[in-house]
């Protein structure tokens, strides 16, 4: 089978993977029942609240392992990274079930989980970009949105497992099956060959003085783009991260949602989230990254109004308000694998992508923790609203600044070329 077909089936494989991978936005449907199975378990009482923290290490831990997944996954290929990073997921997801304490959740989900995820994530987005350089926008959608449309499918199914058990099986059940799907998909996927050209596409001519764009980590961290790339990742991915973990617990205690119709609002968004990943993905190909993302914050800013202003019973203006956040989310979810690509190179993707990533564990850890310090001081929601749309106006102030870098850039590489033609 030749390479330009084979790259379809390792993009499916990784899509499998991805779609195990993104039960972590469903955090808030395993969380509401297994605050109530422990405080059964210990006679204590804990809330979806006090459960939070493992969400937000899971997601701050990711970048340490995407980072070195992908030094591991640029070296030996990614088989061998998948293979480990999957295991550790699986394994933590299914111990998770045998813990009996907030910190037994920490160390089964939110570290080894949490590392297993990034290792694994990190290298499934960066081994599709690879074999896709004809198509990244596209790509980066399709195998980011993959990991979003986890958390439509598995909310009803871990709330019939619940209610047919308790939390802990549903731990146990899902991981087992999450552990299967990874190992035999890993097994499909090869390592893209460096000098990699799709059949029937012709890369863009360099000029004769064009210098690669390929940056390794250390000369990405050199330049003005990284930094305010990473702030921007960290700015439009905090609305999503903010409610991710929260979204069950909104819907039931500010909109006054059943449970099996707050574990509806979870899928909701993260509907949006996974179509916001392939839709931001290719209209970035066609209108460019930066613009896509721009407009992406100013979509956010208006999701954060429509939740401040959502009440009890107002349930139309609230799933407007989160199908939007979740749209918003996955677009710089979508966006930035190609961006990345794009800024500093394919070449060394696996390990800039990592770095990159941290600016998504910002968001994760902050995210959840102002909207939980914001609640227990004030009983609502709303303030918390009030930040992250604030963060979604600096974000598009933040793209402005990155094409005030990228013009400059362009101007001093021009005056470099006129230099050397008149040295010759």
């Amino acid at each position: 089978m030749s390479l330009n077909k084979k790259r379809w089936i390792i993009l499916v494989a990784c899509c499998l993977i991805n779609l195990c991978l993104g039960s972590i936005y469903s955090w808030s449907v395993f969380a509401s029942a297994m605050a109530d199975y422990l405080s059964i378990k210990n006679n204590i009482t804990l809330t979806v609240a006090d459960l939070a923290i493992v969400y937000t290490i899971a997601n701050a831990i990711s970048p340490v392992t995407m980072i070195t997944g992908g030094w591991f996954n640029d070296k030996l290929g990614p088989k061998l990274v998948l293979l480990i990073g999957g295991t550790m997921f699986g394994v933590g997801m299914i111990t998770s079930g045998f813990v009996n304490s907030v910190g037994g959740l920490i160390a089964t989900y939110g570290i080894v989980s949490g590392l297993g995820m990034g290792m694994t994530y990190g290298t499934t987005v960066s081994t599709c970009v690879k074999y896709f350089p004809d198509k990244r926008g596209l790509i980066g959608g399709i195998t980011t949105a993959v990991y979003g449309l986890s958390s439509v499918i598995l909310p009803p199914v871990v709330t019939l497992i619940i209610q047919g058990s308790n939390a802990a099986i549903a731990f146990e059940i899902i991981g087992g099956i999450f552990l299967g799907v990874i190992i035999l998909c890993a097994l499909l996927v090869k390592k893209c060959p460096s000098d990699y050209v799709p059949e029937g596409w012709t890369p863009p001519a360099k000029k004769d003085n064009e210098v690669s764009n390929d940056k390794n980590w250390k000369g990405m961290l050199c330049t003005k783009e990284f930094y305010v790339m990473l702030i921007l990742l960290t700015c439009g991915a905090f609305c999503g991260m903010m409610i991710i973990p929260h979204a069950s617990a909104i819907a039931t205690g500010m909109v006054g949602m059943e449970l099996m119709a707050a574990s509806t609002a979870v899928s909701v968004l993260a509907l949006f989230n996974a179509a916001g990943r392939i839709v931001a993905g290719t209209v970035s190909d066609k209108i460019g990254r930066i613009n896509t993302l721009a407009i992406a914050c100013g979509l956010s800013f208006v999701g954060m109004i429509c939740l401040y202003f959502t009440g009890m019973d107002n349930v139309v203006l609230f799933f407007v308000g989160i199908a939007i956040v979740g749209l918003c989310f996955g677009s710089f979810m979508g966006v930035f694998p190609g961006f990345t690509a794009d800024q500093f190179g394919a070449k060394n993707n696996s390990v800039n992508y990592g770095i990159m990533f941290v600016g998504f564990a910002l968001a994760g850890f902050f995210g959840p923790t102002i909207m939980k310090s914001i609640y227990e001081s004030t009983g609502a929601y709303q303030n918390a609203f009030i930040v992250a749309g604030a963060l979604s106006i600096f974000g598009i102030g933040l793209t402005f600044v990155y094409r005030l870098f990228t013009r400059k850039k362009k101007i001093e590489n021009k005056v470099e070329e006129v230099i050397e033609e008149e040295q010759k």
